[in-house]
């Protein structure tokens, strides 16, 4: 059924290719037709129209193949002032089908939230670092949104570069603009006394008792807790497996971000004892790990946790409320006070080194000890007198 030497041929048995001169370059576009001679007949009537149009200079490749790369590469070469609202609708379209759910999601709420009523109407060629700063100085946002922000509209303009061909360079290529502010209260590290963590366990039971022990003594996100089957602990080695991660938006388990947050936790005592003060609700299941007592099934993600267990009980408490996620600070502060090795706290949360661990919660690292270096002069320091005075002495 081929007919290649009228420019059209089959591509696949669910497409037809055709062929033809653009501003002195063969494209070729595939067609979503089965290749039946009725429908290689349309193509070359659409392949005609498509000569037609470009003889008498009407044709518009944007418009006739809006997802081919020549349609970007050609707006491009024709100086088409393509606006960055139009550009990230299609950006938006392609990521869907490489991204997970949830990291998907966080980038429609930013292109549809702040990129697209920002800098939607400038064309791309037209983007300038001045006119994003003066954009998101108008931003009420914290430091961490915008550095969130940013990177979503530095990785679409880096792949306008790249993959797409519609401008040259990224205005914000190694830049990022901040806000001078003070730390939210979600941002900000804010950890559980030994006291508060008493009264909020006092003033919950049953799983949800359990969850939030564990929370505390484990320091794993919120998601991960979700995400936790038995199958994922060995109680022989007292570990717990963390290799997936749970949220509202994904509605399923997903692998974690990078390498590190695949990982083992050590199960210290409290952590333990809630596991197996857990066992009598959900062990017989052999699935997951923590419920939602109010449905017997996993919890959905943060939001029903913090509405349904969560603020309740620091309520009841008298707590001074902080979200679920000080949890983990909690666990952070707990281990580097008692002098636990950065390192070691790094591994524990997932975290690919320690800098970070020293960065963010650097004082609750405990002071030098005064005896510090001690060890050292007692080993090495009078031997190396001594070879000094011989040396003096020989």
């Amino acid at each position: 059924m081929g007919r290649d030497g009228r420019g059209v041929k089959a591509a696949s048995e669910s497409s037809i290719e055709i062929t033809f001169m653009y501003e002195g370059v063969r494209c070729r576009e595939r067609i979503p037709l089965q290749p039946t001679p009725a429908n290689l007949k349309r193509a070359e009537q659409h392949r005609a129209a498509v000569q037609h149009a470009i003889s008498d200079g009407t044709f518009d490749y944007g418009k006739t193949f809006p997802k081919s790369k020549n349609a970007r590469k050609f707006s491009s070469v024709k100086g088409d002032a393509r606006s960055l609202g139009e550009f990230l609708k299609q950006w938006l379209e392609d990521k869907q089908k490489q991204l997970k759910a949830s990291t998907f999601n966080g980038y429609r709420k930013i292109v549809e939230g702040y990129l697209i009523p920002k800098f939607g109407a400038a064309a791309l060629p037209e983007l300038s670092r001045k006119m994003i700063k003066d954009e998101l100085k108008t931003l009420k946002v914290s430091n961490k949104s915008l550095a969130n922000i940013q990177s979503v509209l530095r990785a679409a303009l880096t792949d306008a570069i790249d993959e797409y061909e519609l401008i040259e360079s990224n205005p914000i290529a190694g830049w990022t603009y901040r806000n001078k502010e003070a730390l939210s209260s979600e941002d900000e590290i804010d950890p559980f006394t030994a006291d508060e963590q008493s009264v909020i366990l006092l003033n919950l039971e049953g799983q949800a008792r359990n969850f939030v022990q564990f929370a505390f003594w484990t320091g794993m996100r919120t998601s991960e807790l979700v995400a936790l089957d038995w199958g994922d602990v060995d109680f022989v080695r007292g570990m717990v497996r963390v290799s997936r991660a749970q949220t509202q938006v994904s509605g399923a388990a997903e692998v974690p971000k990078t390498a590190a947050g695949r990982r083992d936790v050590k199960l210290l005592p409290p952590a333990l004892e809630a596991l197996e003060a857990q066992k009598q609700h959900t062990w017989l299941r052999g699935k997951e790990i923590f419920q939602n007592p109010r449905t017997g099934e996993r919890w959905a993600g943060d939001q029903p946790i913090r509405k349904t267990m969560w603020q309740p009980a620091l309520k009841r408490g008298g707590v001074r409320y902080r979200f679920p996620y000080q949890t983990r600070h909690t666990y952070a502060s707990m281990m580097l006070s008692a002098g636990e090795h950065p390192m070691w706290v790094a591994a524990q949360m997932g975290h690919a080194d320690w800098t970070m661990i020293a960065r963010v919660y650097g004082r609750w690292m405990p002071e030098a000890d005064p005896n510090a270096g001690d060890k050292a002069h007692e080993k090495f320091g009078n031997d190396g007198r001594m070879a000094a005075y011989r040396l003096r002495t020989a």
